[in-house]
């Protein structure tokens, strides 16, 4: 599972017109990409399917499809680039286990050596106080 390859004849581009600053050329070059990607149709195994579904993403539709935007660079081939590596990020995070984290315990030479330093530090205190005459 660590080497999944995202088949992009799965991946749906469509050219749109970036938003914000651009000058004139912002009006009549279509640079950004809506990248849109069918969970059920794709060839991912049915575990990453299933936690791509269950995942609490606002990109993820409740149809099961995936829609990015990339309009952060000025290429349209750049924004294409960028919206696939921010997909395969995604699909990452779902396909992530994370260690199971085996509870242990301190042995008793040290519950005993945390205990008997405890006990000295509170003889230190103890010997702060005042003075008596």
């Amino acid at each position: 599972m660590n080497a999944l390859v995202l088949n992009e004849s799965e991946v749906e581009f469509t050219a749109i017109r970036a938003q914000g600053a651009g000058g004139q050329n912002v009006n009549k070059v279509s640079n950004a990409v809506h990248l849109r990607f069918d969970i059920a149709a794709s060839s991912l195994p049915g575990e990453i399917k299933e936690k791509l579904r269950a995942m609490r993403d606002q990109r993820i539709s409740s149809d099961g499809i995936v829609v990015i935007k990339a309009q952060k660079h000025r290429s349209l081939e750049r924004n294409r680039e960028d919206g696939l590596v921010r997909l395969r990020e995604l699909i990452a995070a779902a396909a992530f286990v994370p260690v199971v984290r085996r509870p242990t315990k301190p042995s008793r030479s040290a519950q005993r050596k945390r205990i008997e330093s405890k006990i000295k530090r509170g003889q230190v205190k103890l010997q702060r106080g005042r003075v008596s005459e």
